[in-house]
C-alpha cells in the first residue's frame, strides 16, 4: 500500500465511521425510546420503534459491507496504516462506535426486562380474569339453576 492509497483508504474508513456513528446514535435514541414504550406498555408505539430500527440497521449492515473491504486494505499492511495521518482519528472513532453499540445492548437488556415483566402481568391479569369468569359461572348456576326436564316427565306421568 502506498502512503497515499493508504491515505485515501483512511479517508474512506473515516467517512463510513463517521456516517456508521450518525445511524447508531438514531438508533440509540430509538432503543431508548422502545425502552420506554415497553415499560409503559405501549405496544403500537413499541412496534413503530422497531419499524424505524430495522430500517436503520439496514442502512448500517450497508455501510458495514462498503467498509468491508476497506478494513482488510487497511489491516494488511497495518504497520504503514499506522504511520498515515488520521489513522488515531479512526481509532478513536472505532472506539467511540464500540462504546454506543454497548449503550444499545445495554437498554435492548432493559427493554427485554420491562417486555418480560409485560408479559408476566398480562398473564397474572389473563388468569385473574378467568378465575373471576369462573367463579361467576358457578354463582350464576347457583342463582339461576338450569331449567329441569321435570316439566316433561310431568305431563307424562
Amino acid at each position: 500500500m502506498t502512503p497515499d492509497e493508504g491515505a485515501r483508504l483512511i479517508e474512506q474508513y473515516r467517512a463510513g465511521l463517521d456516517a456508521e456513528l450518525h445511524l447508531l446514535r438514531q438508533l440509540a435514541d430509538v432503543s431508548s425510546r422502545q425502552r420506554s414504550v415497553s415499560g409503559e406498555g405501549d405496544f403500537p408505539g413499541f412496534t413503530d420503534a422497531a419499524d424505524e430500527r430495522d430500517r436503520l440497521m439496514q442502512s448500517l449492515v450497508t455501510i458495514e459491507a462498503e467498509l468491508r473491504d476497506v478494513r482488510a486494505k487497511l489491516s494488511e499492511d497495518r504497520r504503514t496504516a499506522i504511520k498515515l495521518p488520521g489513522f488515531d482519528q479512526v481509532v478513536a472513532l472505532h472506539r467511540e462506535a464500540a462504546q454506543v453499540v454497548a449503550n444499545i445492548l445495554a437498554t435492548d437488556k432493559e427493554s427485554l426486562s420491562a417486555l418480560a415483566d409485560a408479559e408476566v402481568s398480562r398473564r397474572s391479569a389473563v388468569a385473574g380474569l378467568e378465575r373471576g369468569e369462573t367463579t361467576l359461572a358457578a354463582y350464576r348456576r347457583v342463582l339461576a339453576p338450569p331449567p329441569t326436564n321435570a316439566t316433561l316427565f310431568n305431563r307424562r306421568g
